[in-house]
């Protein structure tokens, strides 16, 4: 898949908008994490040397077509000022009179920042007039946010029916490194999956099903497939709807010649939030009034194991509730893998979301070929489906 990204001629001089997503944490009008921002680095520099005028649109949280002033993209402004080691103007609005004068004023090789999209009903029914107005002081579209790209709205899809459109560089980075991993992958390919549920990866273990060597199962979903096996899982969450569907899959594998990969203990507790007292246990003999919180020790090694020794690597969900200390092992001890992985010259990918976020608390970060921005984005890519937000960019289109 090759997109139509920008060159320097394309933007030289030009009034650009680029679609990021500064959709960052906030708390207090304090923002909690810079990484959304970082990652459209290089293409806000590629395009500030070209003088554009440059113009960032994004959404912040949900608004649901109202002002909301916890919502406003100003509290980003000056955040993203210093990552970006630039001037950020900021424009109250992101259509209409405002920008334009905003435009107006702004210098060749500067950046504004204009307000959150969503405030804006239109923006999510990807209504073509409000495009329109979006697109109104512009002479190009740069779209650069792949965590939105799943999504058909007027800043990720309608706007590029009317402006002349590319792709941003870390919109290429995204989709050339999922591509490598789901188009082609070298073998071994290992996929390890997790996370809450086996509903949210469906998708990923039909499409990738004949394409991997070895699927490893933790996380919250395991307990389906765990449940399906006729074990006993306590108190620990599954999907009883889901468990037909397990079989199914474990079945289709062993046909197929797959390896699916259960967890063989756990670290089970009785909450989530718990300071003391987790017990490591068989993973099909969780006691009653437990809940398995996490793959055990044994699991962890097994499936480090299959990681290191893959050429392509796949994670989408963590192994376990990473955000309590008692329960991130399991998850640290596959990264491990997964990096040794790395080193030895594998392709390694991590998908975004709740995995993305464990890579950056866990400090795995910087030791996998890619991170993804993007969580339910990437998700649709590996399921083989064909994304608004990127449709449209295609080379050949």
């Amino acid at each position: 898949m090759k997109l139509r990204v920008f060159s320097h001629q394309d933007v030289a001089e030009k009034k650009v908008l680029l679609r990021v997503d500064f959709n960052v944490p906030l708390k207090n009008g304090e923002v909690g994490d810079i990484t959304r921002i970082l990652a459209h680095r290089d293409t806000i520099s590629a395009l500030l040397k070209a003088n554009a005028r440059v113009a960032l649109c994004s959404h912040l949280g949900r608004p649901k077509g109202k002002r909301v002033a916890e919502m406003s993209l100003s509290h980003v402004a000056p955040v993203a000022e210093k990552v970006l080691n630039h001037p950020v103007s900021f424009c109250g609005e992101c259509i209409g009179p405002e920008v334009e004068t905003a435009l107006a004023s702004l210098a060749p090789g500067t950046l504004l920042l204009l307000e959150n999209l969503r405030y804006h009903p239109e923006e999510q029914e990807n209504d073509a007039k409000f495009a329109k107005s979006l697109s109104a002081p512009f002479d190009v579209f740069v779209m650069d946010a792949f965590s939105a790209s799943h999504r058909a709205d007027a800043s990720t899809s309608a706007i590029m029916d009317i402006l002349p459109s590319f792709a941003g560089f870390l919109l290429e980075r995204e989709v050339n490194m999922l591509t490598a991993v789901i188009e082609n992958p070298k073998k071994p390919f290992v996929l390890i999956l997790g996370g809450a549920k086996v509903s949210d990866k469906i998708g990923v273990v039909e499409h990738l099903m004949d394409k991997a060597t070895s699927i490893l199962i933790g996380g919250g979903m395991a307990f389906t497939f765990l449940k399906a096996g006729g074990a006993n899982i306590g108190r620990s969450l599954f999907e009883a709807e889901k468990v037909d569907f397990a079989l199914e899959m474990m079945e289709k594998a062993a046909r197929r010649g797959v390896e699916i990969l259960l967890p063989v203990d756990v670290v089970a507790g009785a909450s989530l939030d718990m300071t003391q007292g987790e017990r490591i246990v068989p993973a099909d003999e969780i006691p009653e009034g437990l809940m398995g919180l996490d793959i055990g020790p044994k699991t962890a090694e097994l499936f480090a194991a299959r990681a290191e020794a893959a050429k392509t690597v796949l994670w989408n969900g963590p192994m376990g509730v990473f955000e309590n200390p008692l329960f991130a092992g399991g998850t640290r001890i596959v990264s491990k893998g997964v990096a040794k992985c790395t080193k030895n010259g594998g392709l390694t990918v991590v998908g975004g979301g709740d995995t993305a976020s464990a890579a950056k608390q866990l400090g795995f970060d910087q030791e996998v070929s890619h991170v993804s921005t993007g969580g339910g984005a990437s998700l649709e890519f590996c399921e083989g489906r064909q994304l608004p937000g990127i449709l449209p960019l295609l080379a050949d289109k």
